[in-house]
């Protein structure tokens, strides 16, 4: 029998209910009261021994139970019942034959629903198990929806647990309100991370060989911001955005930023060892760190919307972000402070004027965390450049500062080790300026016009002297730059 208005999904259940007397007699008048209502499945047990076995089979939704029996004391029959998993929760009738005030209040004590003196009005008796196999019936399927819709979060969980972070997704789940589109404003720290001239090594790579690099470096990151309990916001390409304080808000969010970041460059080791396996180029990695209130919440329609942040330092932690080389943490005078830089090594500390931004600010490069993380990078060491005996002469466009970027310097690069070179020029730049390079040999012929590098450090004013630190090199330039070196 189908009930129209019972969800698809859910079990239709019957009212069944199970008789406990040891009377024949009673059993049989029992049976024909109930004989005319089609919608109620009559069951007699008349050995209370077996009652709780036939009980476990037929699933009853109310129960009648006669207090006075040969076998058992209807009163431990009740305590059995209650003990029993299948019988725990089934709506009890206690049955006898006179109406003794003591004996319903123990009854009840011991969990029974209700008290009837036998032979009950039909009437009465009919009402009385439709009203107790309701209540049950309204039960089970609340359990029943339960356990659909917890089955149907874990596939949701593991479905988009693959996109979106686990505070994200339990806040959708878990609270009316967490699909709704709109958002509050919020003090917390992003960080943003980047693979320094990935770009190019993407430009000259088997697409699948890129998207493999990538995997690998996601991979290996994702571990370490979820156990930061960082919200991965958006992978973009090669870059990942990391909310610390929402959806849910930490006393430590900036700190444990700072911390997952140290790891997270601490783990660039591994990632360029499988790199290396599958011989792949090294990729190097930057990061910065910013706090401060922004917008948070559901951003779109009704039809596609994401978790996310908008505001003023969204755009900061991209500036400071775009300051690093491989390697390098930096991090906003906000998040200094919310961590506190007694807890910070700082290796190094420098003013900027990032676009968008009314006067300058500091910002701070972070080696390491103390305290409960205790996490920290190798220290940095000064490197000594070896002088060339063959200096090599370049053209370069500074690409962002107080210079035109259409404007071409020339320079000589008269001391090199790796990826790092000292350039004397006709023109300063300023440090974390971004250059493009244009390379020839030694017979003028060029070699490349898109090595690119950012200004790591100032070493004189007259002559101008700068170091870079070189951030894409493409393959064309390598072989001669190494043979340079040697």
């Amino acid at each position: 029998m189908t009930n129209d208005k019972q969800p698809a999904s859910l079990t239709h259940h019957r009212i069944t209910v199970l008789l406990v007397d040891d009377q024949a007699m009673i059993g049989e008048a029992v049976r024909r009261m109930l004989a005319p209502e089609q919608d109620i499945d009559f069951h007699y047990c008349q050995d209370p021994t077996k009652a709780i076995k036939l009980a476990n089979r037929i699933h009853p939704t109310v129960i009648l139970q006669d207090l006075v029996m040969p076998e058992i004391d209807g009163l431990t029959l009740v305590r059995y019942y209650r003990a029993n998993q299948a019988t725990r929760n089934v709506p009890l009738i206690v049955l006898s034959s006179k109406e003794e005030a003591l004996t319903k209040a123990e009854a009840f004590a011991l969990g029974a629903n209700d008290y009837l003196v036998k032979l009950p009005d039909r009437l009465e008796i009919i009402a009385r198990i439709r009203y107790h196999s309701k209540g049950y019936i309204n039960l089970l399927e609340r359990n029943e929806a339960q356990v659909k819709l917890e089955k149907a979060n874990k596939v949701i969980r593991k479905t988009f647990g693959q996109y979106l972070s686990d505070d994200i997704v339990n806040s959708i789940l878990e609270t009316p309100e967490g699909a709704v589109l709109g958002g509050e404003k919020r003090f917390v720290t992003i960080m943003m991370t980047d693979l320094r001239g990935f770009t190019a090594i993407g430009e000259r790579l088997p697409a699948e060989d890129v998207v493999s690099i990538i995997n690998i470096y996601l991979e290996t990151m994702t571990e370490i911001i979820l156990k930061h309990q960082g919200t991965i916001d958006e992978f973009i390409g090669d870059a990942i955005f990391v909310i610390f304080g929402a959806p849910v808000l930490r006393d430590n969010d900036a700190k444990r930023a700072v911390a997952c970041a140290v790891e997270m460059q601490l783990a660039m080791a591994e990632v360029n060892r499988r790199c290396r396996e599958k011989g792949y180029p090294e990729v190097h990695q930057g990061i910065g760190i910013n706090s401060g209130q922004v917008v948070v919440g559901n951003i779109g329609s009704k039809k596609r919307m994401k978790y996310g942040v908008v505001g003023r330092n969204v755009n900061l932690t991209s500036r400071i972000e775009s300051y690093t080389v491989g390697g390098q943490i930096f991090i906003s005078e906000n998040t200094s402070e919310e961590c506190g830089q007694h807890l910070l090594r700082i290796d190094d500390q420098m003013e900027v004027m990032p676009k968008g931004v009314k006067k300058p600010i500091f910002i701070y490069e972070v080696g390491g965390i103390r305290g409960e993380f205790n996490l920290f990078l190798p220290e940095k060491i000064e490197v000594e450049l070896s002088e060339l005996q063959l200096p090599f002469t370049i053209l370069f466009t500074i690409l962002e500062g107080k210079h035109a970027s259409n404007e071409t310097h020339k320079g000589t690069v008269v001391k090199m080790l790796d990826n790092v070179a000292e350039i004397r020029a006709d023109i300063a730049a300023d440090k974390l300026t971004n250059l493009k390079i244009s390379v020839s040999d030694y017979e003028g012929k060029e070699i490349t016009p898109d090595l690119y590098a950012k200004v790591t450090r100032k070493v004189s004013e007259s002559p101008a002297i700068f170091r870079v630190n070189f951030t894409s090199i493409p393959p064309e330039a390598e072989g001669f730059l190494k043979g340079v070196i040697a």
